[in-house]
């Protein structure tokens, strides 16, 4: 049983490392976003591609982790969650720490990089409106309005008969 949650531990540090190296890099891309960086956006995706294939592996690792667990102390798999697993552990207080340290770790981290990342969709958002705005300035600049096209036969094309003429009959 030891060795479970000791393996369950090692995954879930490693998964938190992943998860910090993703937060850096979407603290990177909130700079490139800001400076319109294009080029750069594109290396950090390609990095965060990275982390999240390392991620999903480490993912599997800890539901099959989780299910052995489950099978030792005889719980349904479908529903437990770490938080249950370190409930079962009262009698185990060093592995029962460790794990609620990790586990509470990769919390924080998860909602650190939450954060960051519902600033980086506001700033995307807010980037791609101004983007917008300039598209459409640029396209109204092109077409000219009709008004703007006056000369000096204006006047006499209009049909005016003459400067200050009114018609009083009604």
């Amino acid at each position: 049983m030891a060795s479970l949650i000791e393996t369950l531990i090692d995954v879930l540090e490693k998964e938190n490392a992943e998860y910090e190296g993703l937060e850096s890099l979407s603290e990177h891309k909130t700079a490139a976003i800001v400076s319109g960086n294009v080029e750069t956006l594109q290396e950090i995706l390609v990095q965060e591609q990275k982390h999240i294939g390392t991620i999903d592996e480490l993912e599997e690792k800890r539901i099959e982790n989780v299910k052995d667990i489950c099978n030792v102390l005889n719980l349904p798999e479908k529903n437990t969650k770490i938080d249950r697993i370190i409930e079962m552990l009262e009698k185990q207080p060093k592995d029962r720490d460790a794990l609620r340290a990790v586990h509470l770790k990769l919390k924080r981290t998860l909602e650190q990089l939450t954060k960051v990342n519902e600033n980086n969709k506001v700033l995307l958002k807010e980037s791609m409106e101004m983007i917008e705005f300039e598209l459409n300035l640029a396209k109204n600049a092109v077409i000219a309005p009709q008004t703007g096209n006056y000369s000096k036969s204006a006047y006499e094309e209009t049909g005016m008969s003459g400067v200050g003429s009114f018609d009083a009959k009604q």
